[in-house]
């Protein structure tokens, strides 16, 4: 079996673990990360969304979303995961894995900027357009979960992929853990900047109009690691089991595995048209 394999996929299995391994690790899981804080973080600031937008003048208790609106504010961005998660694992396999997780962290970026500066006069008109942005948001963070995953199992030798898939999947911990500590700097600071009087004792000065700020802020923070993966990832190659594989360019696997793994890879590109002359064949063989 290890004789009909490809050289440069069988130099990865066989790969003794090193630093790419790790970078690799750090890249993919820095994905997750930032999946993790942005489809979290809004849970952070929903209570604050209440009282800035729902006040209610002489009421006893502080403004709170109406069950529908911070049903829809929860959990739309899971909608469009689920969609993003159909719709760029599709697409992963036809444009190639570092393409589309490219495509994914922009769409991230400018979602987590754009949810921030949510806009409207009313309340209504900012839920709306938050709830517009965190779909979309959702739909590239649902593009970011397959192709971390299969970036990473596909850099990964045998021995240790399970471990460092575990590892990346692990990032999501602390992403959801540094949503909420910065969640909690962020509020200290305005706090301490611009304090107000409890709810009891004033009403209508609790909720200083700079509060508005802070889940803004919380928001637009996602922004931050998502730029930080693109770049470290557009300096990444394509995996070779793509190149090799799917896109069928033996001579670009071999080249970008041999800069990688820091070894001598010969290009077969005869065996990648013969391995995919099998495959052709045994589809129609099965389809028969």
């Amino acid at each position: 079996m290890a004789k009909d394999q490809l050289q440069v996929l069988n130099a990865l299995d066989v790969a003794k673990t090193q630093w790419y391994h790790f970078t690799a690790i750090i890249i993919a899981g820095m994905g997750f990360f930032t999946d993790a804080y942005d489809l979290f973080c809004i849970s952070l600031v929903t209570k604050l969304l209440g009282r800035i937008y729902y006040h209610v003048p002489g009421s006893a208790k502080p403004g709170t979303l109406p069950p529908n609106v911070a049903a829809a504010v929860n959990g739309v961005a899971f909608c469009g995961t689920l969609a993003g998660q159909l719709f760029f694992g599709w697409l992963g396999d036809k444009l190639g894995r570092k393409k589309v997780y490219g495509m994914t962290l922009m769409v991230m970026v400018l979602c987590s900027v754009a949810s921030g500066l949510s806009f409207g006069d009313k309340p209504k008109s900012v839920m709306a357009t938050l709830c517009f942005f965190r779909f979309w948001l959702g739909f590239g963070i649902g593009g970011d979960y397959p192709l971390s995953a299969t970036i990473m199992s596909e850099y990964a030798n045998k021995k240790t992929r399970g471990a460092f898939v575990s590892a990346v999947f692990a990032m999501q911990g602390f992403g959801i853990m540094a949503g909420g500590i910065f969640a909690i700097i962020i509020s200290s600071a305005f706090e301490a900047k611009f304090p107000a009087p409890a709810y009891k004792d004033d009403a209508d000065a609790s909720t200083v109009p700079q509060a508005d700020f802070v889940w803004r802020i919380i928001l637009m923070v996602g922004a931050i690691p998502a730029a930080m993966t693109y770049y470290s990832r557009s300096k990444m190659p394509e995996t070779a089991r793509y190149t090799a594989l799917v896109a069928k360019d033996a001579k670009q696997a071999a080249s970008d595995m041999s800069r990688v793994l820091q070894v001598e890879i010969e290009a077969e590109q005869e065996k990648v048209e013969q391995i995919s002359s099998n495959k052709f064949l045994a589809k129609a063989f099965v389809s028969g």
